[in-house]
């Protein structure tokens, strides 16, 4: 007989999403506000699945126009050049730098479609209230966390190269449209993963233990 798993919850205790402080709400019925940094607690994040829906969908948008569309506009007194993402990658292929071609393939690429397969794969697993093997889901959520901060390397080196060609009055380099989409790609992917709540995956696993 499986004993019964003593959760925060069963103990009428809720964890702060801000400072991750437990503590008991002060009166039934009354908002529940964390006493060492006052933001509201709530037994799970409101909204949690349709809010990261809505980010997902809209990331998985712009992400067509991000990869199509020009992410850097180069124009200097003898020609003018527009460089998409995979342009980028082919040019630093054939030009010896595959080394940095096959970073800027998986980081710009391969990184934020995987998130947002992964963030997929959790929402229908979490919706289907799934007991599908909840240690490895905890882990893949918390690797989609750390990883999406790194999907903003194309941006990163737009900037840079800007910079530079600016300062030696070589030629012109703006961002192009592809670069507004990629950056809108990232940062929804980053509210899609904070709107998340992971302990929505080991819910049926207490209901089946409880």
């Amino acid at each position: 007989m499986t004993a019964m798993v003593v959760t925060a919850a069963r103990l009428g205790l809720l964890a702060c999403h801000a400072c991750a402080l437990l503590s008991r709400p002060a009166a039934v019925g009354a908002p529940a506000r964390c006493p060492r940094c006052g933001a509201h607690l709530h037994h799970r994040k409101p909204n949690s699945i349709g809010r990261t829906w809505a980010f997902l969908i809209a990331a998985y948008i712009l992400y067509v126009p991000a990869n199509l569309l020009p992410i850097m506009d180069t124009s200097s007194l003898f020609d003018s050049q527009r460089d998409t993402i995979m342009s980028g990658v082919v040019f630093l292929w054939t030009s010896g730098s595959w080394p940095l071609a096959a970073l800027v393939f998986f980081a710009s690429i391969v990184v934020p479609l995987a998130k947002l397969i992964a963030l997929t794969l959790l929402l229908v697993s979490v919706q289907r209230r799934s007991g599908w093997r909840p240690y490895e889901r905890a882990r893949l959520y918390r690797f989609v966390e750390f990883v999406g901060r790194w999907s903003m390397l194309d941006i990163y080196v737009v900037a840079i190269l800007a910079a530079l060609v600016q300062i030696q009055s070589l030629a012109t380099i703006h961002a192009g449209p592809g670069a507004i989409a990629f950056a809108a790609v990232v940062v929804l992917s980053m509210f899609a993963a904070s709107a998340f709540d992971p302990r929505l995956i080991w819910e049926p696993v207490n209901e089946d233990n409880g």
